[in-house]
């Protein structure tokens, strides 16, 4: 058995924080090439955001073809100093390999990496199909740049994919939890309403957004959006913030703005939603409140992969491993499977999520190893 934990350990001491690739991808060609993989490296742009750096990997050219999604660009450390180990050493100790990434999700692609390699071994370097790796630098970042146009890259060329398995950390507590089948939409807007400027001692020569940004929090903090779906929770709207730039105590502001996002579910699309947030808007404002809302851009959609035999297969492997029946949830923010949904169902399953994005981020070096036999066992049935 290829060794995952020593695989995780090299990718764990490339500092690719996005958009970086810091050596990750090297590292991935380096353990591809010689198993008898086509890799290609390509860089995409688009202006206004950095350059990245993508990798697609493939062996076989028949069918089905199974992909391996991921991501080896990381968020930053923070300070440094306040780690026990250093976040880009890979460091083992008491059984816990250390480093930024190590959870999310550099560990889930060595298990993948260490898998494959073990599954080609035992067939002479050949499988009945095709095994691909999709993997991305700015996962973390903007998402403009990695895998919207890796995917696109590639269908350009000819590739169609039947399956894909991404790696994101999906276990609360233990490997065998969870699997993710779906994520909701996000959806970030600001709400703007605009007033009349003047001095507080004047009120009635002045016109004071404060008021009317409040009352309008409140009605589209009232209502629920929905009462959730089959296979979702209800969606929600959070405000993260009110401004309204004064630094003035005796002024009434001209302007207020509240930001928020809405997590959304599949009984609405990113249209349907915004026209149902400014209705209520509308009606809260009762013709009294100047108001409008700045929709930001998004490419979060609500996506679902139906349970199906491709599903039943990956919970079925993973319960012979770990005797447990991982649960089919579609919480959590979102992930690259929303662009990989659009070629392909698409599941995610990956490692314990609990250190992921903090100081002294690290797996259970046990857990390294559990998840290789994993995605091992995942090969052997899809394969069968």
């Amino acid at each position: 058995m290829r060794d995952p934990v020593a695989i995780a350990r090299d990718l764990l001491r490339c500092p690719s924080v996005t958009p970086a690739e810091g050596g990750a991808l090297d590292c991935l060609e380096r353990l591809l090439a010689p198993a008898g993989f086509a890799v290609e490296r390509m860089t995409f742009t688009q202006p206004g955001t950095a350059p990245v750096d993508n990798l697609y990997a493939r062996v076989g050219d028949a069918r089905p073809h199974l992909v391996f999604a991921g991501h080896t660009d990381v968020v930053a450390e923070g300070d440094a100093a306040t780690w026990t180990h250093p976040p880009f050493a890979g460091e083992v100790a008491g059984g816990h390999l250390y480093g930024r990434g190590a959870v999310d999700m550099k560990g889930a692609i060595a298990c993948k990496i260490a898998a494959v390699l073990d599954h080609l071994h035992a067939r002479g370097g050949r499988t009945a199909g095709s095994i691909s790796f999709l993997i991305t630098g700015d996962e973390e970042g903007v998402a403009v740049n990695g895998t919207v146009k890796l995917l696109q890259w590639a269908a350009a060329r000819g590739a169609t994919f039947d399956h894909c398995i991404l790696g994101e950390p999906t276990n609360p507590d233990a490997l065998g939890d969870m699997v993710k089948i779906g994520r909701r939409g996000s959806q970030n807007g600001t709400l703007v309403v605009s007033g009349t400027q003047g001095h507080v001692a004047y009120p009635e020569l002045a016109d004071n957004p404060v008021r009317g940004i409040v009352s309008l929090i409140a009605a589209l903090d009232a209502q629920p959006l929905d009462d959730g779906s089959a296979h979702f929770a209800a969606s929600n709207i959070e405000f993260t913030s009110i401004d309204v730039g004064n630094d003035t105590v005796n002024l009434i502001p001209a302007q207020a703005r509240a930001r928020f996002n809405i997590r959304f579910n599949d009984r609405h699309s990113r249209a349907a939603l915004r026209a149902l947030v400014e209705a209520r808007a509308a009606i809260a404002s009762g013709g009294r409140v100047r108001w409008h809302i700045d929709w930001d851009a998004s490419n979060a959609d609500v996506f679902l992969a139906a349970p199906s035999a491709f599903v039943e297969l990956i919970s079925d492997a993973i319960e012979s491993v770990t005797r447990r029946r991982p649960a089919l949830s579609t919480s959590g923010g979102t992930s690259d499977a929303r662009f990989i949904n659009d070629y392909c169902p698409v599941v995610e399953f990956g490692l314990v999520s609990r250190t992921m994005h903090k100081v002294d981020e690290h797996v259970a070096t046990a857990d390294l190893v559990t998840l290789t036999r994993i995605y091992r066992e995942i090969l052997e049935r899809y394969f069968a």
